[in-house]
């Protein structure tokens, strides 16, 4: 899933035609009606697949989810990622309009429940990734191993992969594949200001900061002085109250650590499929059977 003000057509599009699935954010659109013109805008940018997500948070006025589901049906989108709190609803209207949903999960549980809502398959995200993490804080090596012990339902990875060794590492866990947010952010095409790319590639593992975690709604940002009064107010507040600080903060995962460069999208894609297939080839030599010196 792509953040806020990343995901959309340019980026998406970009990813559809390097290779990968490309994937508009539903919400960042005010309206329905201005998501289906992105859809339309995307669409004469590639001749690829590429999908659109929803994602359902807490809100005081939540959107109509059913609304943007049916934009995307209207468009004739057969990709759809879903995210959040009880996504039935929205699953179902999908399912029943041909969609293929991918569901975003954080834990093994919450997988479960959506194979029993039909789902077609399932991104698994560890803590390391960006955004919204969980309360459970289980990181990707338990978590996909778990995966594959667990479930039938095909899933690919998320969080923490920037590039072809951990494209790999997933596939020997037993993911399909990799979902990757904050790498694709630091690409030339990526919609977002050249400061953040830049910060993104100077940026370490240990850059980040959780915020909002007393009101189990855990949030992985880029650490800066804004989360970090976050913070100050999230320790020192003692009715629960909240109020944003303000509006500069964003995701990013810890693979912000992993990233030292701005490709193009097509390029980060090639590299990433040739640096998978080189180190599956290169571990696969230590399994070769060894000569008899009988």
């Amino acid at each position: 899933m792509l953040p806020k003000y990343v995901g959309y057509a340019e980026l998406a599009s970009a990813v559809s035609n390097a290779g990968g699935l490309g994937i508009i954010t539903g919400l960042l659109f005010p309206t329905p009606a201005d998501l289906r013109k992105e859809i339309q805008r995307c669409r004469t940018l590639t001749k690829n697949p590429f999908g659109v997500n929803i994602t359902l948070l807490p809100s005081l006025n939540p959107p109509d989810y059913g609304a943007y589901a049916q934009a995307i049906i209207d468009e004739g989108i057969k990709i759809v990622e879903t995210a959040g709190n009880s996504p039935g609803p929205v699953i179902r209207k999908l399912k029943e309009a041909g969609c293929i949903v991918l569901h975003k999960c954080t834990t093994i549980r919450h997988a479960q429940s959506a194979v029993k809502l039909g789902v077609d398959f399932l991104s698994i995200d560890g803590f390391e990734c960006a955004g919204h993490v969980g309360e459970s804080d289980i990181t990707n090596f338990i978590l996909l191993s778990k995966a594959r012990q667990t479930l039938k339902t095909p899933f690919i990875a998320s969080g923490g992969f920037a590039d072809g060794q951990g494209l790999a590492a997933a596939l020997c866990l037993g993911a399909a594949g990799i979902n990757m947010g904050t790498r694709f952010m630091c690409t030339a095409e990526a919609p977002i200001h050249q400061n953040i790319k830049e910060t993104i590639v100077s940026a370490q593992e240990t850059d980040t900061a959780l915020v909002l975690r007393r009101w189990r709604n855990t949030t992985r940002l880029y650490r800066n002085r804004v989360t970090d009064e976050a913070l100050r107010v999230e320790r020192e507040s003692k009715g629960g109250e909240f109020a944003e600080v303000a509006p500069f903060v964003w995701t990013a995962g810890q693979v912000i650590g992993l990233i030292h460069d701005i490709p193009t999208c097509a390029d980060l894609v090639e590299r990433i499929s040739r640096e998978a297939e080189d180190t599956l080839k290169d571990k696969l030599a230590l399994v070769s059977p060894t000569q008899s010196k009988l």
